[in-house]
């Protein structure tokens, strides 16, 4: 059974100045950690408190939710299993937030959305960057009470990405398209990273599925380089 430490989680505030924010929480992708896309939280709304976790399972010099496969072909019981993880450590939290978000980068993302299966009506929205849905078979049941909710989900990723392979692009735009209320962009000569376009992007995403959070005064650098 794999878990979050709480210990290890960072935050873009203090304690003190959490209760009655929205809160967004960050999953990194294999191989990094905790630091990482907390990186990208000057950038975007400030009304979140955001909380970036660090995966379970040690990866090289950082860590990853579940263990490698195919690319884009996840073994999907491991990653169920932290989707559990996570909403433990949801429900573990003491504090009073007016809303859930998630943003997850490649692996991340597909935990994301995995998160979204197992409680749709939890989530205000899902961005995915550079991830990719996990092909579930089991999921059928769950997938079908997503399909009826329909939340919020950005979906972006860059044309030059190798990472990715393009059959689980195709396969997440499809399902995206059957289960959610997607903003799906592709950004040209984009490998597996972030850029500046896809960041405006997503906080004009988030300011129209949060109102009245606002992405007034975010700006990023040209480009911002993830470990996937």
């Amino acid at each position: 059974m794999v878990q979050i430490d709480p210990s290890v989680v960072t935050w873009s505030v203090d304690e003190s100045e959490r209760d009655g924010r929205p809160l967004l929480v960050l999953l990194h992708g294999v191989g990094s950690h905790e630091g990482d896309l907390i990186g990208l939280a000057p950038y975007l709304p400030q009304a979140f408190a955001i909380a970036s976790l660090r995966a379970p399972l040690p990866h090289g010099d950082g860590f990853s939710w579940y263990p490698l496969a195919l690319p884009g072909s996840p073994d999907p019981a491991p990653v169920d299993e932290a989707a559990t993880a996570v909403l433990d450590w949801l429900d573990s939290l003491t504090g009073s937030y007016t809303s859930v978000s998630l943003l997850g980068f490649s692996q991340g993302g597909s935990l994301s959305l995995q998160l979204l299966r197992r409680a749709p009506e939890r989530f205000t929205f899902a961005a995915v960057l550079a991830g990719f849905v996990v092909a579930d078979p089991a999921s059928a049941d769950a997938d079908a009470a997503l399909a009826r909710v329909r939340p919020a989900v950005f979906y972006g990723r860059g044309d030059a990405d190798q990472v990715i392979p393009i059959d689980a692009v195709n396969r997440t735009v499809e399902w995206l398209g059957e289960h959610a209320d997607a903003d799906v962009e592709v950004y040209a000569e984009l490998a597996h990273g972030v850029s500046q376009d896809e960041l405006d992007d997503l906080n004009a995403f988030i300011s129209r599925v949060t109102n009245p959070v606002t992405a007034e005064g975010t700006h990023a650098p040209d480009s911002t380089d993830l470990v996937v």
